[in-house]
């Protein structure tokens, strides 16, 4: 069964493809039920509203969890670069499980208010 985000993830080099995955695995574990579809290009989960986006990058995975999702854990990314939507995790190093699945419960209980 393929989907638009297998479709998106295809496109990449395969080390890529395999962090995109591994991201969109670690997502699935907290929102299983999430509808996944892409907006603004990138693969996006969506559950009454979209909660987290995710985007493949040539030597890093990009995760949009809103300016909230950022704000509320801006002070656990180290020496990961980020912005005010957006926080970069390198494809050589291992992805921070932990704080992405926070970040997305955060967002899941941010949007069910």
């Amino acid at each position: 069964m393929s989907n638009v985000i297998d479709l998106y993830i295809e496109k990449f080099p395969l080390q890529t493809q395999e962090v995109l995955n591994e991201m969109r695995n670690i997502i699935l574990e907290v929102i299983p039920n999430a509808e996944q579809v892409i907006g603004y290009q990138m693969p996006a989960f969506k559950l009454n509203s979209i909660l987290v986006y995710f985007a493949g990058y040539k030597a890093h995975v990009g995760f949009y969890p809103t300016a909230s999702g950022i704000a509320h854990f801006s002070h656990e990314f180290g020496n990961y670069k980020w912005s005010k939507g957006a926080v970069q995790f390198p494809l050589n190093e291992p992805l921070p499980k932990d704080l992405i699945q926070r970040i997305v419960k955060f967002r899941l209980e941010e949007t069910s208010k």
